[in-house]
Parts: structure tokens; C-alpha cells; sequence
């Protein structure tokens, strides 16, 4: 490598590169005398042929960094939280696939240092814990077979279960308790607590409270930005109470208080440095009460029919099943719901519903209905996501837990793209390559954000394609060598490894602008423009200074656009 880097510190500088040499020199040079009171030195000359040693040093610094620094203007956080896109996670527990893969509280410390800002929980009943050395006496109670979960997989991923009823921990009527209690016990190492993972699949459990103080620890070490906890409540009424208390006891000191008068506009995140804002479906007072209060007890919800990995999506999904009258009513009591402040799940109905105009509303919706409501709305849904959140989640269909493209969703103005984090895709790279080096919150180009002030808006009719300058790039890489390439796994024969160089563009594309069906319907998968170089020989290829370029491409957004 370094003899390539010798061979090119001879060749005249490009203009562009010559004032950045210039640049830089001028950094290394010694202070004026009226910053020191001594004689100045003399100055490094300016010439278009460096030295071997300047060019070695001014190629490693970083005012050569492929990755630019981020302009003062990202670095503002002083705008609403909806002007942001924000770096999340999806189904964070798993550690691979979405069907049978252990859950970890380790793998949210892990998305937590690398930068991730948006984490997800699924939450469900706990099983009672059993620590006699015996084995438990076989009972043919309902508890005990509800809570046999494992007992009961086969039948909850049957295709045909229409009338499953989660378990009830509910009193006796006859007691007629007026508001649900925590389960009590002498001590809190004897009781059922709430366990996350991924319901009606084989995947593994992990304690609510180790993810919780898994959160407390990681949460603000690579940086102080708000951290937005997405709850999935699948569990009854007496152990959310229990997940009240954990989350208050973990996370003391970082939740977010309620503020005194009703919230019109969403807080920058500059006002939100080391909390954590809990997403969590909102629950009115009154409604809250009376299901509280209904007959004496608590009624347990009904079981929900779903596919495999479609639990992101409970708040806009769930149909309910049962005898009684299909009705929607909420199972998220009061004191959970409360938790959420700025950031309260309400079900997606349509942009022009009223919730569409509450200020602290989060609607979820999966891949696919985001490119339903594209074909249909899209508009109104680019307006809606420059004042109000909105979080995209992946297909249930992605058992092997790949990814959707972010920036089709990025594109539409959605902050919360949520990804399978546990697989390295196409997806995770450009997830990576928006939030390389920012904290996890990037402010949205000019055309994308709200207003700093007022929420209120009337639907819109301005796409995505008036919002903001679409401009043509024309982009030359020159690829010079390689240096100490890992061979691949089992290859030991250096001299038979033939690397070449792949990049890919990518870039809006006319239908996003246009409101049409979008090919691939967001799916995650290779640019549209694709280059490579020749196929070199060996681990230290060399390339020559072949260039790749992708000339006159219209319709480009920089802040959009990825080379992968």
C-alpha cells in the first residue's frame, strides 16, 4: 500500500485536493508570535508535490475522511422531536432469527453503545418461578396450563386457533376489588414477573427486569440523546403493575415527567439529554376507570390471533376474538399508560382521523401498509410526518430477520424506520451510513421538517417532490489497492482469492416522487445504479487507480442518497 500512496504523492494534487492539503499544512504549522511572544518559524512551503512523509500523513488525517463530519446545522437539536429520523431497533431482544433465536438482554447493551436510540420490548405474563428440587406435581388446573408455554406452542401456531384465552389472574368476584393489584408475596424473588420475547414461537425468554437495568447502564454511554423505549404489552393486568414498578425502580432519575400544561409542541432533544421516553399505547382516564371498575375486577384480555413476528404492529393489527361482542377496548391500564408522554401509541385508523392531530401521537404501521397509504395518500402522509412521529417496522414474513430499505421510508419522512438489527443486511449498511457519527438523532433536510412552534396543520397536498431541490449527481471514485484483505472463511490460498470492488447508488426513485406502486414495495435490496471494478489477484490487490462513476443521475437528495 505504501508504495501505491508513494506513486501518487508525485502526481500533481487535484484543485480540490490542493486547498485541502493546503489546509491541512496550515494546521501543522506553529503558532503566530502574537500567540506565543516568540519568533515565528518558517512556514512549510505550499506546492502541488508534497513530500512522501506529508502525503503519508495528510491521506491518514482526518480532514481525509471518506466520512465527512456532520455540519453544525445536523448537529441541531433544537428543533420538535418530528424533525428527526431516529436510529431503531426492531424486536432488539432476539440475537438471530425471528422463530426460534435466544433473547438476550446483553444484545440491548450491544444496540444501546452502537448508537441505536429506539429500542423495542415485547412483554408477556410471567411463569410463577420454582425452586424446590423436586419435580413440580402434575395439575390439570387452567393456571397451570396456561402457563405452559412450551406445553402449548403446537396449538398456538395452529393456523385453525380461533377462541384462546390469555391467562387470568384475576381475584374472585366475590372480593369486588375496585382497581387491579400488584401480584404480592413475601418476597419479590418468589413472584411471577414479566419475561420479553417473541410470542407463539420458539424463541427464548429473558427477564423484563434484566432488560431493564440492561437499558439503565447502556442507555447514555455513547451518547446523552433520548432514548424512546417501544413497549409491547401482551401481558395481564396485575403484571403490569409489576412492569410499572421495575420501570420505575431501573430507570429512576431518566423518565420523563409529566409537564404542567398540555403538550402543543414536541420538545427538541437538547431538552431531553439522558431520558428515557416510553412509547407505550395511550390509554384515556376515563376509559382506564371504567374498565377497572367493571363488574368489581379487571377482565382479562382476549387472546389476539396473529402470524409469527407480527407483534410490532398489536396497536394497528390486533383483532380481537372471542364470544363476547368484538368491541375495542383497551388492556393497558393507567398507570403504564401514563409513562408515555411525548411519545403515545394511538391505532392507525387514517391520516385524517382526529388522533392524526393529537402532538404526542405515534402511529406504527408495517412495511406493507406504509406502501398502501403511499399509493393512496401520499401527500398527506409526507405533511403528516414533517409535524407528528411515525414508526415503520418489518414485514412478520421476515423470519430470517431481514430488513426493509430505510431510506424508501427515510425518503416519506418517517423517524422511526425500525430494523432487524440481528442480521448485517442491505438495510443495517445504509441504516449505518445515516447515523454514522451522529448520536442517533438526524435532523431531517429543510423540506422535510414542521414547524418550530405550532403543530396544527391542514392536509397538505405537497409530495416529497415539491418539498425540497432535487438536484443530478455525476460521481468518480478511483479505486487505488487493497491492503491485508481476510480471506474467506475455509480459504487458506491467498494467491487463488480474486477481490474486485462493488459499488451501489442509492438514490430516489421516480415512483417515490410520484406516488406510484414502488418496485419491490420498500423491500431492502441492491442499488438501482450498481459498478465494479476488474477482479484483482491476491490480499493485497491492486487496482491501478481504476474509476468507477455513475454520471448524470436526476433526482437526487444528498442527504437521501447512499454509495454502498
Amino acid at each position: 500500500m505504501r508504495s501505491h500512496l508513494q506513486r501518487l504523492s508525485q502526481q500533481s494534487l487535484p484543485k480540490a485536493q490542493q486547498s485541502l492539503f493546503s489546509a491541512f499544512l496550515e494546521d501543522l504549522s506553529p503558532p503566530s508570535p502574537t500567540d506565543t511572544g516568540l519568533l515565528p518559524s518558517p512556514m512549510k512551503p505550499r506546492h502541488a508535490h508534497p513530500s512522501t512523509d506529508e502525503f503519508l500523513e495528510f491521506m491518514t488525517s482526518p480532514i481525509n475522511n471518506a466520512e465527512a463530519p456532520r455540519s453544525v446545522e445536523d448537529s441541531d437539536m433544537e428543533w420538535p422531536l418530528s424533525n428527526y429520523f431516529i436510529n431503531s431497533s426492531h424486536n432488539t431482544y432476539l440475537t438471530g432469527n425471528q422463530l426460534y433465536s435466544e433473547a438476550s438482554a446483553e444484545v440491548y447493551r450491544n444496540c444501546l453503545l452502537r448508537g441505536c436510540r429506539c429500542i423495542e420490548i415485547d412483554v408477556w405474563d410471567g411463569e410463577p418461578k420454582n425452586f424446590s428440587s423436586s419435580p413440580p406435581a402434575k395439575s390439570d388446573s387452567s393456571d397451570l396450563k396456561a402457563h405452559g408455554f412450551r406445553a402449548q406452542l403446537t396449538h398456538r401456531l395452529s393456523p385453525h386457533r380461533q377462541h384462546v384465552r390469555e391467562p387470568s389472574h384475576s381475584p374472585p368476584e366475590s372480593e369486588n376489588l375496585t382497581m387491579p393489584a400488584p401480584w404480592q408475596s413475601a418476597t419479590t424473588a418468589m413472584r411471577a414477573e414479566p419475561r420479553v420475547l417473541h410470542g407463539y414461537t420458539l424463541t427464548k425468554e429473558v427477564s423484563f427486569r434484566d432488560v431493564c437495568n440492561a437499558i439503565r447502564d447502556a442507555a447514555f454511554v455513547a451518547s446523552d440523546l433520548p432514548v424512546i423505549v417501544s413497549l409491547e404489552v401482551h401481558c395481564g393486568a396485575e403484571q403490569q403493575e409489576i412492569m410499572v414498578e421495575i420501570i420505575k425502580q431501573s430507570w429512576k432519575g431518566m423518565l420523563v415527567q409529566t409537564p404542567a400544561e398540555p403538550c402543543q409542541t414536541l420538545p427538541p432533544p437538547a431538552k431531553l439529554r439522558g431520558k428515557i421516553l416510553v412509547k407505550v399505547k395511550y390509554v384515556k382516564p376515563e376509559t382506564a376507570k371504567r374498565n377497572a371498575t367493571k363488574d368489581g375486577i379487571v377482565k382479562p384480555k382476549l387472546a389476539r390471533e396473529r402470524s409469527a413476528s407480527s407483534s410490532s404492529g398489536s396497536e394497528n393489527q390486533d383483532v380481537v376474538q372471542g364470544d363476547e361482542p368484538k368491541k375495542k377496548k383497551s388492556s393497558i391500564i393507567r398507570s403504564l399508560s401514563s409513562l408515555g408522554i411525548y411519545t403515545r401509541s394511538y391505532h392507525f385508523k387514517s391520516l385524517s382521523c382526529p388522533e392524526a392531530d393529537v402532538p404526542t401521537h405515534v402511529f406504527s404501521l408495517s412495511e406493507k401498509k406504509l406502501m398502501e397509504v403511499h399509493e393512496s395518500n401520499g401527500p398527506t402522509l409526507f405533511s403528516h410526518n414533517r409535524n407528528f412521529l411515525m414508526r415503520a417496522f418489518p414485514s412478520g414474513m421476515r423470519i430470517s430477520s431481514s430488513n426493509l430499505d430505510p431510506s424508501v421510508f427515510w425518503r416519506k419522512g418517517v423517524q422511526i424506520v425500525a430494523l432487524n438489527w440481528q442480521k448485517c443486511d442491505e438495510g443495517v449498511m445504509l441504516n449505518y451510513g445515516m447515523f454514522a457519527d451522529s448520536g442517533g438523532w438526524v435532523l431531517k433536510p429543510k423540506g422535510y421538517r414542521g414547524s418550530v412552534t405550532s403543530m396544527l396543520r391542514g392536509l397538505s397536498h405537497e409530495s416529497q417532490a415539491d418539498a425540497i431541490v432535487h438536484k443530478t449527481l455525476s460521481l468518480t471514485l478511483e479505486i487505488i489497492a487493497g491492503q491485508a484483505i481476510p480471506l474467506p472463511i475455509g480459504d487458506t490460498r491467498p494467491h487463488g482469492f480474486h477481490p474486485y470492488v462493488k459499488c451501489e447508488l442509492h438514490v430516489e426513485k421516480p415512483e417515490e416522487r410520484s406516488g406510484a406502486p414502488i418496485e419491490g414495495g420498500g423491500k431492502s435490496k441492491e442499488g438501482e445504479y450498481k459498478m465494479r471494478t476488474r477482479t484483482s489477484k491476491g490480499i493485497e490487490p491492486d487496482f491501478g487507480g481504476e474509476k468507477v462513476e455513475f454520471l448524470k443521475i436526476a433526482g437526487v437528495v444528498e442527504e437521501l442518497s447512499f454509495l454502498r
